[in-house]
């Protein structure tokens, strides 16, 4: 076994020319999940019964994959700076730019979208951190109603090709995933696609509501995405170019 669930370490392989650094996580997952991210960071998730020969022998049979989504996202580097909650900010909602205002009032602490600008109505324009609280629960609280509205719609096309209903719809904030799906059948999503397209957010319904009918990315996955969504490779593109 390589470790105890929940453990963390880094490795590196040698590829032909390329040295491929990854992270190596112990989870209770029953198979092995490679992944790059947009910051060009290589993540590995593996079962607790792997060996570490197991897992590089894995990494470097998917080696020529992974070079290939690094240099794809070399493309966008460098990457966007971290949010700022400073009056003049933009910040993006459903994929398009909004500038951020902030305003000072006694009265109630609020935000509204008006007229191309994130109104931030808080006792003191100066609390940037009290901001980010606002305009943050504002995103989880839109994301939240977003996703279940392009769920439902999402649901009601998938249910004629078998798929079933989730058994529960979970929300949360995460850094490093758009959504998942759990073995009981549930459906997790993260807020953040509050600040995508909405095509976008419907390619990541529509790949976990996929999966509660093929669990795993079998030809058999993919090939019901393709019917249900033919140009799910481009919208997974253009979500990809969006950094958590």
């Amino acid at each position: 076994m390589i470790a105890t669930t929940g453990t963390s370490t880094t490795h590196t392989v040698q590829f032909g020319s390329a040295e491929i650094a990854f992270t190596l996580a112990v989870t209770d997952r029953r198979s092995l999940k490679i992944t790059v991210g947009p910051d060009r960071q290589v993540m590995v998730e593996a079962p607790v019964a792997k060996s570490l020969d197991d897992v590089l022998t894995r990494v470097l049979r998917r080696g020529a994959w992974i070079i290939r989504q690094l240099e794809y996202f070399r493309r966008f580097q460098p990457l966007p700076t971290p949010r700022r909650y400073v009056s003049g900010e933009t910040h993006l909602y459903l994929g398009r730019q909004y500038r951020l205002k902030l305003i000072p009032d006694e009265g109630r602490e609020e935000v509204k979208l008006i007229r191309g600008y994130f109104q931030v109505l808080l006792h003191d324009a100066t609390d940037h951190a009290r901001a980010e609280r606002l305009l943050t629960r504002w995103f989880d609280t839109h994301g939240r109603a977003i996703i279940t509205d392009r769920l439902v719609k999402c649901h009601a096309e998938l249910q004629r090709y078998g798929v079933p209903a989730p058994t529960s719809v979970t929300f949360r904030r995460m850094e490093k995933r758009w959504g998942s799906c759990t073995k009981a059948g549930g459906v997790l999503f993260n807020t953040e696609l509050a600040h995508v397209p909405v095509p976008c957010i419907d390619y990541v319904v529509a790949h976990e509501l996929c999966h509660l009918k093929h669990p795993n990315h079998s030809p058999a996955f993919y090939a019901l995405l393709s019917q249900v969504m033919p140009d799910w490779r481009r919208r997974k593109e253009r979500l990809e170019t969006a950094v958590l």
